[in-house]
């Protein structure tokens, strides 16, 4: 049996047992007198839901947004922090100042901040986060981000000079990232499964397969979170997503993985649905070391064998915006490029003739990790590619499968991912290191004037060349921008609406009643 010819059925039914569930609750509680569910947390925590389980919990050493999403501001500080607006606000670091030069950042850092097992947070433990990402053998997954850092020195216990070898208007930004948290030589190497930071909550205990336990900091230096403790489960399967905000056993789900479930719970009182946006690039990953797939012929038909508009209607139930590269459509600079892969199927069966590949002869992989959004999006992607000759065989893989095959081991042909980080678009310029192997010069040219460009008229120039050139080289499918769909107890409040960076910042949230 043809996955394409299978896959829609399978799809239905689930988005039929979503439909059932929201609708069998709804009759169930439609003749309660309160119609709240019952909450089995007490009323100073929360239960969160996240659809992915972190293959660990040190954010400074992996690329699973999900890491971020579990300890980023709650308990992981870095010495910048991004706030829900995406605006830049001090965290461990209280004030900075720049030289007329832009080389050197003086930091000022915060005198009352303890690591959780104690120990206190001084510039000497800046210097060590800092060296850590910046070395040869860093494994820190966004090695660029400190790539200008030629040298990061404590003057005194509270005072760290960051030299740069060339100006860089990102830097406190960059510093914000779940990449750039501040850890302590101590607890370093045991951060992935005994996280210790500076946040308002501690790591309690991991329960993998199911839950992370975290409870509030009682020496935090900030102001303490109204939270006293917090949990996040892990629950993939949308209808046990659903089933779980109905029964109350959950309390949020900041990414609601049953779009198809929003309209239902938007009409029900007990829930407030928020639908924001995200720094999510959705795109079909393409592995250029494999032929036909270096062939910018290929790569065109596929992008043009895509519809957008039914993917999106398809896989997310009409949530989503349409992107023709890898940026953003929200953000000031970004360019509408949709045009260049516009869904043309006889165009696509041109540019395949034109490769010399025969229709039907063409049998590509397609590994699907766990979201939705990939599972549901890769089903109509492959039928739509089965209408101009090319069969996609469908690999649905476990999280931590496609990192180690997909993102590291490059062994795939095509996937579907969502790349969660903010202005991630330098991601092109890393070569056959990274998983889709894209190399063009012009691109790392555009990149290496960005790095040393401040003026921001002039940055949006060259944002929309580095648009422009992977959108003509068709380096991947540019599918859709991932929306922030959210669902939680109408009684909470301070949940992020957007998500300007990965994160369930719980440091705002409460509760009301």
């Amino acid at each position: 049996m043809s996955p394409t010819a299978s896959r829609p059925t399978a799809r239905n039914l689930g988005s039929a047992l979503v439909a059932l569930v929201v609708a069998a609750a709804c009759t169930v509680t439609a003749t309660l007198a309160d119609p709240r569910p019952a909450r089995a947390a007490p009323p100073d925590s929360i239960v969160l839901g996240m659809v992915l389980e972190p293959p660990h919990l040190d954010p400074t050493a992996g690329a699973a947004g999900a890491i971020d999403e579990v300890v980023y501001a709650n308990v992981f500080e870095g010495l910048t922090r991004i706030a829900h607006d995406g605006t830049v606000l001090p965290g461990l670091a209280q004030r900075w100042d720049v030289s007329d030069d832009g080389l050197v950042y003086t930091f000022h850092l915060r005198r009352d901040v303890l690591f959780h097992d104690g120990t206190a947070f001084t510039a000497d433990d800046a210097v060590f986060s800092l060296q850590r990402a910046i070395d040869t053998d860093s494994v820190n997954a966004q090695k660029g981000l400190f790539a200008a850092i030629d040298s990061a020195v404590a003057l005194d216990g509270y005072t760290l000079i960051v030299a740069l070898s060339h100006p860089q208007a990102l830097l406190p930004f960059n510093l914000g990232w779940g990449d750039a948290v501040m850890v302590a030589p101590e607890s370093a190497d045991t951060n992935r499964t005994a996280p210790v930071g500076t946040g308002p909550f501690r790591f309690v205990r991991w329960v993998q397969g199911d839950r992370v336990e975290l409870d509030a900091f009682p020496d935090y230096w900030g102001e303490a979170p109204a939270l006293k403790a917090a949990t996040v489960r892990f629950i993939p399967d949308p209808a046990a997503a659903v089933a779980g905000l109905m029964a109350g056993d959950v309390d949020a789900f900041p990414n609601m993985p049953a779009p198809e479930s929003l309209p239902a719970l938007e009409a029900d009182p007990r829930f407030t649905v928020s639908v924001g946006t995200t720094e999510g690039e959705t795109i079909l990953a393409m592995n250029h070391r494999r032929p036909p797939l270096d062939d910018i012929r290929v790569r065109r038909a596929i992008a043009h064998a895509i519809d957008r508009r039914a993917l999106i209607d398809g896989a997310m139930f009409g949530y989503g915006t349409p992107i023709g590269s890898h940026f953003a459509p929200h953000h000031p600079a970004a360019v509408d490029l949709t045009s260049l892969s516009a869904h043309d199927p006889e165009r696509a069966k041109a540019l395949l003739a034109e490769a010399g590949i025969a229709p039907g002869s063409l049998t590509l992989t397609l590994h699907l990790p766990p979201p939705s959004y990939a599972r549901r999006g890769g089903e109509i992607i492959a039928a739509q590619l089965a209408e101009v000759g090319i069969t996609a065989k469908v690999i649905p893989v476990e999280w931590a499968q496609w990192l180690d095959q997909v993102f590291r081991g490059h062994d795939y042909d095509l996937s579907i991912v969502s790349h969660t980080e903010p202005l991630d678009i330098d991601i092109y310029e890393r070569g056959d290191d990274y998983y889709f192997g894209y190399e063009n010069p012009d691109f790392e040219a555009v990149m290496a004037d960005l790095r040393v460009t401040t003026d921001t008229a002039a940055r949006a120039a060259l944002y929309g060349r580095a648009q422009r050139l992977l959108a003509e080289d068709a380096v991947n499918g540019f599918l859709f921008q991932l929306p922030k769909t959210g669902v939680w107890d109408a009684r909470l409040r301070g949940l992020w609406t957007n998500s300007p960076i990965q994160a369930n910042d719980l440091t705002g949230v409460s509760w009301t009643e």
